[in-house]
């Protein structure tokens, strides 16, 4: 990175010391390696010095010492987090592209983000946001807020400086971070995110979008009731997105006997003025929408947190960092605007 200027990062041209690349062999497997000059990537027949890849153009093709033929990308956003060192399971790409839709995220946009895992869903709001909006974070372990730090270094090759991680829990951290009225988007991600909620609205500008990542029927249920009953919001909107890719060749056309099916649920709504009371909607009379039972089984030990050891999250933590390092070199890089308001 030494020969690219503080905060500015090429995702074109010719290939550099340090880059990530992705390279896809005859049979279609794809290897991610970090160009180190005098560097070697063996393959199962034969090797690739990094040496032939370093200078050559983006989209290239190189051959390995036996002839076989490897093509050499650099890996998009979608690639680098589906790869990327984890301490917690990831926003996959398909719910991050809504994510973004749902909740609006717009150039220079104040943005709320809890907690954020291993940073994957932070690297999508980054971009969205620019070098104009402020990403804060909050994470209760400062293990995935080390892996999160690691891996947005790690892709972007600097330290955005409009992105930040505070470590503790959001419900106590947001007020001494923001003001009232001051956040334009909220993106939760937590297994309680029900809990915070009194402190995200105090956060949010009237007409602010909240969004709500959650995995399971029970979640979905109790944080749609849990928005209502604050009386701060619009009534949410809750959906899924399931992929289903096509196989596309010659005549054969077909759906892949494969899709990616359900990875969560998004449920979002909009913050009302204060002192604003949203109209009832005209429904079906129903029966009451859940029970004390019910709420002893929304309780996050009864939903079954499954985590990793403190051990396995250390080893993820460095492998992030070694991929920081690679990128960033033996000074790191911060990105500096040309002008601070």
């Amino acid at each position: 990175m030494s020969d690219t200027p503080t905060g500015t990062l090429a995702f074109s041209g010719p290939f550099r010391t340090g880059d990530r690349v992705q390279l896809t062999g005859p049979k279609g497997r794809m290897n991610t390696i970090t160009l180190k000059p005098g560097e070697k990537f063996h393959t199962e027949r034969g090797f690739i010095a990094h040496d032939d890849v370093i200078g050559q153009p983006d989209g290239t093709v190189v051959a390995n010492s036996t002839g076989a033929l490897h093509l050499a990308l650099r890996p998009l956003l979608k690639d680098f987090v589906m790869s990327m060192p984890r301490g917690a399971a990831i926003v996959y790409p398909k719910d991050a592209a809504a994510i973004l839709a749902k909740a609006d995220i717009f150039p220079g946009a104040t943005v709320v983000e809890a907690g954020v895992g291993s940073g994957a869903l932070s690297l999508w709001l980054l971009r969205s946001i620019g070098a104009e909006g402020r990403l804060a974070s909050f994470e209760r372990r400062q293990e995935f807020a080390d892996i999160a730090l690691g891996n947005v270094a790690g892709f972007l090759g600097y330290r955005p400086v409009n992105f930040d991680i505070t470590v503790g829990d959001l419900t106590d951290a947001l007020p001494s971070v923001f003001p009232d009225g001051t956040v334009d988007r909220v993106v939760l991600d937590m297994l309680a995110p029900w809990e915070p909620l009194e402190a995200v609205a105090a956060a949010l500008k009237p007409g602010g979008v909240l969004l709500c990542y959650v995995a399971t029927v029970t979640q979905l249920s109790r944080v749609a009731e849990a928005i209502r009953d604050t009386g701060h919001f619009t009534h949410p909107d809750a959906d899924e997105t399931i992929v289903r890719g096509w196989h596309v060749e010659g005549l054969a056309v077909r759906p892949d006997h494969r899709m990616v099916g359900h990875t969560g649920f998004l449920i979002t709504a909009r913050r009302l003025s204060p002192g604003a009371e949203l109209p009832e909607l005209k429904r079906r009379a129903s029966k009451k929408s859940y029970t004390d039972e019910d709420v002893e089984l929304w309780t996050p030990g009864a939903l079954g947190e499954r985590g990793k050891s403190a051990k396995i999250l250390r080893k993820k933590a460095r492998e992030a960092q070694r991929i920081a390092d690679a990128r960033l070199g033996d000074d790191i890089a911060v990105e500096t605007p040309e002008e601070t308001p």
